[in-house]
């Protein structure tokens, strides 16, 4: 695909993402329930900036020696998937609001794919265990970065909320009861998700040394653990708040340091793949 095309294509999927968050945020500063903000016309935007990421995805990714998921390449790849994820489940969840917070992201994300190419690539020969946990990995990244946002939103709610004169965008916010269970849920997939991830990656680990996985591997099963607290900490013992907030986000955060923190070092500081 020629670099014009290609250049074309990435400012088309950036200004459809940053006009789609725009749009939808406008509708919710006027206080219009969030619920009724993804009509037909914001659906389209979304869909076309989905489109447009994947197309460029799918080009960078999908090379002839096989999958390139450098920094920037995977970094873009994750945030798409989470700009669809909750693309989807506006269409049956009170989750729109998170638009506004992702759609920029995955802006900001392509921009940088496209602006500092980088190169990590996993030959096509691989082994299928090695392909289906990276899909694996992804996309329990991918539900789980939601469950954070989640957490964010909610502690935002009960911020505000303690307060006299509360701001006017809970207004539009979904109900904590509504939030937090939807929060629940994505951290249950996600964790059903990651545990499938963790013990197919377990098996291509040989010398956790020489392959300069040890950070990796043991900020995973610190994330894996923190979420294993939070889901049991909520079904027995009926955790909600502060507690099912700080966990959450310290679970992710463990989980971002062991993928992209991993990767941001060995890639773009030490210059090794």
């Amino acid at each position: 695909m020629p670099t014009i095309i290609i250049n074309s294509v990435s400012v088309i999927a950036i200004l459809l993402y940053l006009l789609t968050a725009s749009w939808l945020g406008i509708k919710m500063l006027r206080l219009r329930p969030a619920v009724e903000s993804l009509n037909l016309s914001i659906s389209g935007l979304a869909a076309l900036a989905l489109s447009s990421h994947a197309l460029l995805l799918y080009r960078g990714i999908l090379t002839e020696e096989g999958f390139n998921l450098g920094f920037y390449h995977a970094l873009s790849l994750m945030s798409w998937l989470v700009a669809l994820l909750v693309m989807l489940a506006s269409s049956f969840r009170p989750m729109s609001n998170l638009i506004i917070i992702f759609f920029p992201f995955a802006a900001f994300a392509l921009l940088l794919e496209v602006a500092l190419p980088s190169t990590n690539i996993i030959s096509g020969a691989a082994p299928a265990g090695l392909k289906i946990h990276i899909l694996l990995s992804v996309a329990a990244y991918g539900l789980l970065a939601i469950a954070a946002v989640q957490s964010l939103v909610l502690a935002f709610q009960e911020t505000q909320l303690r307060k006299k004169q509360p701001v006017k965008v809970l207004n539009i916010l979904p109900p904590m009861q509504t939030l937090e269970k939807l929060l629940v849920q994505a951290l249950t997939i996600g964790f059903f998700l990651l545990s499938l991830s963790l013990a197919t990656g377990l098996m291509f680990v040989h010398d956790i040394l020489e392959q300069r996985l040890s950070h990796k591997v043991v900020l995973s099963i610190l994330a894996w653990l923190i979420f294993a607290v939070v889901l049991w900490g909520r079904w027995a013992r009926g955790w909600r708040g502060k507690k099912l907030i700080r966990w959450t986000s310290g679970g992710f955060i463990s989980l971002l340091l062991a993928y992209f923190g991993s990767k941001l070092v060995l890639e773009l500081i030490l210059h090794r793949v």
